[in-house]
């Protein structure tokens, strides 16, 4: 990994308008991202977790620019690009397209992103068509190349995704993505909608591929057990926020955070069921009064106090790389 991070995300604001009546006012908006700051270091697994909803999601397509920013920066460092940074909003359409083969996507449900009419052969050779990438002998052998990286039969090349099972096809979406030889990879979800058996696969994959390949890694989940054994990094996400983030070992081992030890309360540990399990409760059974003036899990949370509601707590300190945005939160607390 290097110093200069493959991607800086400052101060990100995604919010949606509420239209209602018959002229579609607005009327307000939602705050799918609030002021959302990380970095992405070079080579590495970071991952976005946090329950559905909290903009996770959101937050990826930004950084994709695949929905438009309220306010921010989001800045790419790519070596395909030279060395100063690359913003969305600084480049021309055609330089935006060019900018697509070092960031791809994979997306969550397979089915709906391959299109139905198209073979595999046709779908893993269409970015290099739209890259104007090599000849048709050179292109068909890249696709041969791309369906065994993946574990796939280069012989299924002229099936449909109809053909596959759901692992297939994402087998397929990831070699998509990995068509242009990308620096970034953004993954959103990319097993919730597979079986459990199959899930570990598909994460073993990408895991293998990212190190042979020394991708920048964005990894978004809601399984902390997932992402426990991919990300060298993860923040924790909230109703738009960041309330923690560092490495793997600071989240699980010491979580600083009331939502992070609520997370960590619902997953299974091998052997003994769920990890202490919490009695919190929903956020429909509370008050609204975590808004925009507080901390967004004043509502849920088991340790709120009156100083919650003075202001929305900063992300804070903890240890080297290890930050909570918790008024509770103490340098150095075991």
């Amino acid at each position: 990994m290097t110093e200069q991070p493959a991607i800086r995300v400052r101060d990100l604001a995604v919010h949606f308008p509420i239209a209602r009546g018959v002229l579609g006012r607005t009327v307000g908006h939602v705050r799918a991202v609030d002021g959302v700051s990380f970095e992405v270091h070079k080579g590495e697994v970071f991952a976005l977790v946090g329950e559905s909803g909290c903009g996770k999601t959101t937050t990826a397509f930004a950084v994709l620019n695949l929905v438009k920013k309220t306010h921010g920066t989001i800045a790419l460092n790519l070596s395909a690009h030279g060395s100063s940074d690359v913003q969305w909003d600084a480049l021309s359409a055609a330089e935006k397209r060019s900018l697509r083969k070092s960031v791809q996507v994979v997306f969550q449900d397979p089915m709906s992103s391959l299109n139905p009419r198209m073979t595999v052969k046709s779908i893993l050779e269409e970015p290099y068509i739209v890259h104007r990438m090599g000849s048709p002998a050179q292109r068909d052998e890249w696709v041969r190349d791309l369906m065994q990286q993946v574990g796939l039969s280069p012989d299924f090349s002229r099936r449909f995704p109809h053909e596959f099972s759901g692992g297939q096809r994402q087998r397929i979406g990831i070699a998509r993505a990995l068509a242009t030889k990308p620096e970034i990879v953004i993954a959103d979800e990319p097993v919730s909608s597979l079986d459990v058996s199959i899930q570990a696969q598909i994460v073993n994959l990408l895991q293998d591929l990212q190190r042979q390949r020394n991708l920048t890694l964005m990894f978004i989940s809601h399984d902390l057990a997932i992402v426990r054994h991919i990300a060298n990094r993860m923040a924790v996400m909230y109703l738009g926020r960041i309330m923690e983030m560092g490495t793997d070992r600071d989240i699980f081992e010491n979580p600083q955070h009331p939502y992070t030890e609520l997370l960590l309360s619902s997953v299974s540990v091998p052997g003994s069921g769920r990890r202490g399990a919490q009695s919190v409760p929903s956020i429909d059974e509370q008050s609204e009064s975590g808004s925009a003036a507080g901390c967004p899990f004043y509502p849920r949370c088991p340790k709120r106090e009156d100083e919650c509601m003075r202001g929305v707590p900063q992300l804070r300190e903890v240890s080297p790389g290890h930050v909570s945005a918790c008024v509770e939160t103490r340098t150095g607390r075991p």
